[in-house]
């Protein structure tokens, strides 16, 4: 199978190529360069590969949670390619793919979301294959629950928010922390082929984007009033 898999929810941008089990992948922290790499980085590494769009057979997508612009230009992108190839995509949660890497029973997954909050999720690793522990958030550290269970590990960015605040909580139940890991399109790919062959591939109209937030962005006065608040 040959599957292309976008992540551009956070800082980092990168493009990914699943070919039979192989993965090639850029990947770069380029805040505000998302929609100036991602598609030369895809027809590079297609290039590279010897393999022409038409010869691809899924599309694969970080969903999101994550930064709105960024998150919209992922799915923006699966959903051209997809519709222009008439192929399915698969959405995947950046979260999970943050997750994804090492062999850790059971990870916490957190991305800094800004205005002190964090995205979370839980996950556990069972035979291999990452399984989600209840729905992923948006919410102040200090709401941030942790399910029962040993051998935790925390990664990503939202460990790091509001000066580590969800680390201090959860340290001792942590047997590891990284705050400074972030997703990549390889470990979207490589879920997206897992979720492939349960039968969760979509059509490109029925994509959608999980930004978790109601509002995705903030009023001048919201912000203001925000601001006021932490006083």
């Amino acid at each position: 199978m040959k599957l292309l898999a976008f992540e551009t929810a956070t800082e980092a941008c990168s493009v990914a190529l699943w070919i039979d089990g192989e993965v090639r992948e850029r990947f770069e922290l380029a805040p505000r360069r998302h929609a100036e790499l991602s598609l030369p980085w895809a027809e590079a590494l297609l290039a590279e590969a010897g393999v022409a769009r038409r010869q691809l057979d899924v599309i694969a997508v970080g969903r999101g949670p994550g930064a709105f612009t960024g998150v919209r230009l992922a799915i923006a992108l699966a959903q051209g390619i997809a519709l222009a190839l008439d192929r399915p995509v698969v959405a995947v949660s950046t979260l999970a793919a943050l997750a994804q890497p090492g062999t850790a029973p059971r990870v916490l997954a957190a991305i800094d979301a800004r205005m002190g909050e964090v995205y979370a999720g839980a996950f556990e690793r069972v035979d291999g294959a990452l399984r989600p522990l209840g729905a992923e958030t948006v919410a102040a550290p200090d709401a941030v629950a942790l399910p029962d269970g040993v051998d935790w590990t925390g990664v990503g960015t939202g460990f790091g928010a509001v000066d580590g605040a969800l680390a201090t909580r959860l340290r001792d139940r942590l047997a590891s922390i990284d705050a400074a890991a972030l997703p990549h399109a390889a470990d979207v790919a490589r879920l997206a082929v897992q979720a492939h062959a349960r039968g969760e591939s979509v059509s490109a109209d029925r994509l959608e984007p999980a930004y978790l937030r109601n509002h995705v962005a903030l009023t001048l006065a919201e912000q203001q009033a925000l601001r006021a608040s932490k006083r």
